[in-house]
């Protein structure tokens, strides 16, 4: 490909809709294009990334026994709520109705859509395992899409669903997965760790994110960096502490005007905060419940919900709380409350003489203790994580890193098969559900996560693996017959090589056509000007680090190839 013919137009200016790097750098170098909010046009250059990063997924893929096929986008209500989830993605669903009235939805996953295929043909053990994959655009109505193809309504996935006899099977499918994707992250040339992570709606006990480490992440991880235990901070299990002994003493109530917060109230009492319960209250499907941590900790919503079971959580207003409690945000607290609901942090159960809300304005309990005031209706770990608690597995300090999710393996076990009734006969001829997981790879995701961990103040730093070209030739001076001549003479024999080679031909000054290429960020720049024409000497620099080499005309490829392989 000539540049003069290349459909990429570049930008100089940083356009004011991008917030982060990877949007900033695609719209600069004329990858993407906005179509809408949150769907946007994929340019020439970042389609062959996208086509490279699926040819990674898809070689990993059938590696480990998958077959690829093509469902459709659009999916009848029906199947959805047979498993009860066409509530529980509520206005992230893109739905429709044909002219029949009859509902679908355009598919933000396809797990209903493939069990009931399964279920339709599949009939003995023999024919399982079965893992069945396709690469395909998919449709979210985010709230608030952002940070280009970071966060978009339409995006491409790769989702694998596997199929087995039972949980031994489904665990061998899962290794299997674990290591097709440790495979495809490696070869796209990223650094990440696979954390434990939260089902979310799509369910299932055991799961892995992958996280490509960025400090433009939107996600929270934390890590062990001992005995490499790694987690979403959602997810991050905690032991509870261990508090110091103390004799109990009376519960009194005391004064606290206009101490709504756990540092007014620590500050007014003379206290740390660690002394005091702070007490969430929220709404969720099934009713109000207060929440209690200790005061220097936060509440984690979505521990809330999964020991709830329930599908919504918000914090409640200060209507909701008056009129159900009878008191005010601040005040709170579990001694004598009329909620119903009240949630334990494992930790407060530990605590001696607590400070916490008397369900009065302006009046707090002092020497309150769980075991003796109070009983929850449930007591668990529903604490955020925090960097030097101890790690669950070896107690050392963790750490906390930011994170960019680009893939996720799901345990889903019986799930969607009882629910939708796919079933096998085993070899004595009962019949049994069918054992499932669920695997999925953000692919556009993907190529923004290496553009935040791969860039520098002059643009894009690509990989060579899933770069759109391997070699960009600039010739010094388009004017100039000899270079010309050379430039694509190189051309020519880097393509037919099998490297994959631009050959900038523009009639423009040699600091354009450098900043373009930095911009695009080829992992290689060959520089052919006086030096090449008068001293059979080609300049080649490595864009990851700057370096130049200088290669003799008559063995230049060889070299060229040896430094993509290290790229």
């Amino acid at each position: 490909m000539r540049v003069s013919q290349l459909y990429a137009p570049t930008l100089r200016e940083i356009p004011a809709e991008a917030e982060v790097v990877s949007h900033q750098l695609m719209l600069r170098a004329g990858m993407i294009r906005r179509a809408a909010g949150g769907t946007y046009t994929y340019m020439p250059l970042a389609l062959r990334i996208l086509r490279k990063i699926e040819s990674i997924v898809r070689q990993e893929m059938d590696a480990k026994g998958g077959q690829e096929l093509l469902m459709p986008i659009m999916q009848p209500a029906e199947i959805w709520r047979e498993t009860g989830r066409w509530d529980v993605y509520g206005d992230e669903m893109f739905r429709l109705k044909d002219r029949h009235n009859r509902e679908f939805c355009l598919g933000p996953t396809h797990e209903e859509m493939i069990t009931t295929l399964v279920k339709a043909d599949v009939r003995s053990y023999r024919q399982l395992p079965l893992r069945l994959y396709q690469i395909q655009n998919k449709y979210r109505d985010e709230r608030r899409p952002r940070f280009g193809l970071m966060r978009s309504r339409e995006f491409i996935m790769k989702d694998l669903y596997s199929f087995d006899k039972d949980e031994e099977g489904l665990n061998e499918s899962y290794e299997k997965m674990y290591e097709a994707y440790t495979n495809v992250f490696n070869r796209c040339g990223l650094t990440f760790r696979a954390v434990e992570a939260d089902g979310g709606a799509i369910g299932g006990t055991g799961t892995h994110e992958f996280m490509v480490i960025a400090d433009s992440g939107e996600a929270a991880i934390v890590y062990c960096p001992v005995c490499d235990y790694a987690a979403n901070v959602e997810k991050a299990e905690l032991n509870p502490i261990d508090m110091p002994v103390e004799e109990l003493e009376a519960l009194t109530i005391v004064s606290t005007p206009g101490t709504k917060s756990i540092e007014a109230v620590a500050t007014l009492l003379d206290v740390s905060a660690d002394r005091t319960i702070k007490t969430m209250v929220f709404q969720t499907d099934k009713g109000l419940v207060l929440a209690l941590v200790r005061g220097d900790h936060e509440v984690n919503e979505v521990k809330i919900q999964n020991l709830l079971g329930c599908l919504t959580i918000e914090l409640a207003d200060e209507k909701a709380i008056t009129e159900a409690l009878g008191s005010a945000a601040g005040f709170i607290g579990p001694v004598g409350t009329l909620c119903s609901t009240v949630i334990a942090d494992t930790t407060v159960m530990n605590m001696y003489n607590g400070i916490c809300g008397a369900n009065v304005v302006d009046q707090h309990y002092k020497n309150v203790n769980a075991t003796r005031d109070f009983t929850p209706t449930i007591v668990g770990d529903i604490r955020h994580i925090q960097e030097n608690d101890p790690c669950p597995h070896c107690a050392l300090p963790v750490k906390t890193a930011r994170g960019i999710e680009v893939g996720q393996v799901f345990k889903l076990y019986t799930k969607y098969s009882k629910a939708l009734k796919a079933t096998y006969l085993d070899n004595n001829g009962r019949e049994a559900p069918m054992v499932m997981g669920c695997y999925g790879i953000g692919v556009s995701r993907t190529m923004a996560a290496t553009i935040e961990q791969h860039n520098d103040e002059y643009g894009i730093v690509w990989p060579a693996a899933i770069a759109p070209y391997h070699v960009v030739i600039v010739p010094i001076s388009a004017k100039d017959a000899a270079q010309m001549s050379l430039a694509e003479n190189i051309y020519e024999n880097l393509n037919a090589y099998g490297v994959e080679t631009l050959l900038d031909d523009r009639n423009e000054r040699p600091g354009v056509k450098f900043k373009d290429a930095d911009l695009i960020g080829y992992p290689l720049k060959i520089t052919v000007g006086p030096k090449a024409t008068n001293e059979n000497l080609i300049e080649v620099k490595v864009r990851r680090t700057g370096e130049i080499f200088n290669f003799a005309i008559d063995n230049y490829l060889d070299e060229v190839k040896k430094l993509l392989a290290t790229l």
